[in-house]
C-alpha cells in the first residue's frame, strides 16, 4: 500500500507542476464502499467494506472539456475470505486495491459552483491475501500473495463546490475486472463487475477561479 500511494503522489506532484501552466486540475480524497453480484455457487461476493480513494484530475484541453486523471482505492480494512471448496478451506484475511487511468470529459458551470466528469480507461485489481509467514527480497519484507488483474473502468461525479475551491464530489465507478473471479487458475469470486460508490472533498486549483 505504501508503494502505491507514493506512486500516486508522484502523479499528483506532477500533475500540479502541470497546472501552475494555467492548466484546471482536481485533487480529492474519498470514501465509499463496493457494490458487487450477491455470493453465488459456492463463492463470495466482493461487495461491501469501507474503501479510501485518492484521485486526481487534469483538465489539459479546457475549452473543449477534455483532460486526464487516475486513482487508486483500497479497502480500509482487511476482509475475510472464508471458503470451502476444491481452491481452499477455511478463512483467510485479504485485501482489494483498485487503480486507473482515465480520459476525462467535464467542467464547471452554474457560476463556477457545480461541477461534473464522466471518464473511462483501463486499470487494475490488486488482490492481496494476508498470511503470518514474512517473504523478504530487495524491496523488503511482506505477508501476502499478490494476484493483479487488468480492469476496464468507467465513472461519472458531480461537484458541489461548499467553499471556494473546495468542493464534495458524489461519485460512482464500475469496473469490468478480467479474471477477477480466478488465483492460480481456480475461481475464488462469484463475480468480477463491481460497482464502488464514494463522496471525495477535495480542491480545485484553478486560473481565475
Amino acid at each position: 500500500m505504501r508503494k502505491l500511494l507514493i506512486s500516486f503522489a508522484v502523479v499528483l506532484v506532477v500533475t500540479f507542476a502541470i497546472n501552475l501552466h494555467a492548466q484546471e486540475f482536481d485533487a480529492g480524497l474519498g470514501f465509499g464502499t463496493t457494490k458487487a453480484p450477491a455470493a453465488g455457487y459456492g463463492f463470495p461476493s466482493q461487495s461491501g467494506g469501507l474503501y479510501i480513494s485518492f484521485n486526481g484530475n487534469l483538465r489539459l484541453w479546457m475549452r473543449h472539456h477534455l483532460g486526464v486523471g487516475g486513482e487508486v482505492a483500497t479497502r480500509a480494512s482487511q476482509a475475510q475470505y472464508g471458503i470451502n471448496n476444491s481452491f481452499f478451506s477455511g478463512s483467510i484475511p485479504y485485501r482489494p486495491i483498485f487503480y486507473d487511468v482515465n480520459a476525462v470529459y467535464g467542467g464547471t458551470w452554474i457560476k463556477k459552483r457545480i461541477g461534473a466528469d464522466v471518464m473511462a480507461g483501463i486499470g487494475g485489481q490488486d488482490l492481496r491475501f494476508y498470511s503470518s509467514n514474512y517473504t523478504c527480497g530487495f524491496t523488503g519484507c511482506t505477508n501476502y500473495t499478490s494476484s493483479n488483474h487488468f480492469a476496464w473502468h468507467f465513472g461519472a461525479d458531480v461537484r458541489l463546490y461548499v467553499y471556494g475551491h473546495v468542493f464534495l464530489r458524489p461519485e460512482a465507478h464500475y469496473y469490468i475486472v478480467h479474471n477477477s473471479g480466478s488465483f492460480s487458475g481456480s475461481q475464488i469470486f462469484n463475480n468480477g463487475n463491481i460497482s464502488r460508490y464514494a463522496i471525495s472533498i477535495g480542491y480545485t486549483f484553478m486560473p481565475g477561479f
